[in-house]
């Protein structure tokens, strides 16, 4: 299982860091995205992963661990603003810009 769960997050930043060199707006964010969907699951990682353990100190001989539960909650939050932040930033630079290029210029190919 932890093999597994190593090619995914293996997977999921490979494709995060493509997007971000894309040099488009929007697979960017898409790439910021998968990127902090990666960190969650390793930060998640940290409290043991274990099927059908409690999540409840005190419970039972087996549990899982809290604290990492905690903090994916807290970055699944500030990372759904930190999106709609990034979103609404990239839609005000393309009104005013006029592309969706990141850095305001068409590539010369």
């Amino acid at each position: 299982m932890e093999a597994l769960f190593a090619i995914t997050l293996g997977i999921m930043v490979t494709s995060g860091v493509y997007l971000l060199l894309r040099a488009r707006v929007f697979p960017v964010v898409m790439g910021l995205t998968l990127i902090s969907y990666a960190v969650n699951l390793f930060i998640f990682s940290m409290g043991r992963l274990a099927t059908g353990a409690v999540a409840v100190v005190g419970h039972s001989e087996r549990y899982g661990d809290p604290l990492p539960q905690a903090l994916v909650l807290t970055a699944i939050v500030i990372g759904f603003a930190m999106t709609a932040f990034t979103v609404v930033l990239a839609l005000r630079s393309m009104g005013e810009v006029g592309t969706d290029h990141v850095d305001g210029q068409e590539p010369t190919e």
